[in-house]
């Protein structure tokens, strides 16, 4: 338990501190505080531990996320949106990271051993305002958060599970049907972003090809829109090899838009929560960030959970001003990524 403690702290304070010097907020500033730990929720909290370390004020809103998945950073930002209309002028401070000291498996089985090829320490702090004020010197906007639950249905319960195994061992066990179960949710999701950002003309063809299907029983396929002319960038949870191979093949991405999700995992591995903002990070050290480009997020978890976040830059973003975890390498990459997966 000690460790896991220093873990978490290693992982959060340095992200707030670099966060606190980018931003120069000083803490009593904050007024929501969220934290997002899937596997390790100790007594006190995650959030108690921010706030007593930075000595953050007695009347913040606060609140720790457990158990819910590598998505559970889109959910947090999900909040602090609600939060932020219903609070004005306030500063919202979201923390992801995910714990590795007391979730590693120590058995033999293949289902479980899986998680631990996967999933490294990782984290990241996020701070969003509505402060009109703060415009001038914000990244991004954002635009649409969009959260699709899949729990209803057994098999999407039970796909991702933390138990134990035949000798007791506890470990997060991954079910063959991940992949399916993760299309699925995919599905349900885009269907309701769709119409909130995509062309007419698309929409359009998406439900010529639905009303030939449904109403005529012709047999075509459904028409996938063509989500590159919503979207400049594209940040997908780096939860493995598979994942990401199965979305560039059913968005129709190309390897340039799939370039920050596979370095992501190259170098980092499977982060949790916290990938999709290493993956942005990527993008932002590539220089690629210009004005007014829209960035999608998609974050699969256990639940089953499939969540989207729609930003738009507000600026661009020169890497020579912004410090993150890729800059002290960003021209070693795009590598060559070894062609194995284990999902």
């Amino acid at each position: 338990m000690a460790e896991a403690r220093k873990e978490a702290e290693t992982v959060t304070f340095n992200a707030v501190d670099q966060l606190f010097q980018k931003t120069s907020l000083k803490p009593k500033d904050i007024g929501i505080l969220i934290v997002n730990c899937s596997l390790f929720n100790p007594t006190p909290s995650l959030s108690a531990m921010i706030i007593n370390h930075y000595k953050l004020r007695g009347n913040i809103i606060s609140y720790n996320l457990g158990g819910m998945g590598c998505s559970a950073g889109l959910i947090s930002i999900d909040l602090a949106k609600d939060l932020l209309q219903v609070h004005p002028n306030s500063y919202a401070l979201v923390i992801s990271m995910e714990n590795i000291t007391l979730n590693w498996y120590f058995g033999n089985d293949k289902s479980m051993l899986l998680s631990n090829c996967l999933f490294r320490m990782g984290g990241a702090a996020i701070l969003l305002s509505n402060k009109r004020s703060e415009r001038s010197r914000s990244k991004y906007r954002l635009v649409h958060t969009v959260r699709t639950h899949k729990g209803a249905d057994d098999k999407c319960f039970s796909c991702v599970t933390q138990q134990e195994d035949s000798t007791g061992r506890i470990g997060v066990s991954l079910s063959k049907d991940l992949m399916t179960v993760a299309g699925d949710a995919l599905k349900t999701n885009i269907t309701t972003l769709g119409p909130l950002v995509l062309p007419m003309s698309e929409q359009l063809l998406f439900l010529a090809t639905l009303v030939a299907k449904k109403l005529f029983n012709m047999k075509i396929k459904p028409y996938i829109p063509d989500f590159k002319l919503a979207f400049e960038h594209f940040c997908i949870h780096a939860g493995g090899r598979a994942v990401l191979d199965e979305l560039e093949k059913n968005l129709q991405l190309s390897d340039w838009h799939m370039e920050p999700s596979r370095m992501t995992l190259y170098r980092f591995g499977n982060t949790s929560s916290s990938s999709l903002w290493y993956e942005l990070a990527y993008t932002e050290a590539k220089g690629r960030i210009k004005r007014g480009d829209r960035i999608w997020q998609i974050a699969f978890g256990s639940g089953f959970k499939c969540n989207s976040a729609v930003w738009r830059a507000l600026r661009t973003i020169k890497p020579a001003t912004e410090k993150n975890p890729w800059m002290d390498e960003i021209h070693q990459f795009p590598v060559d990524v070894p062609m194995f997966s284990a999902v």
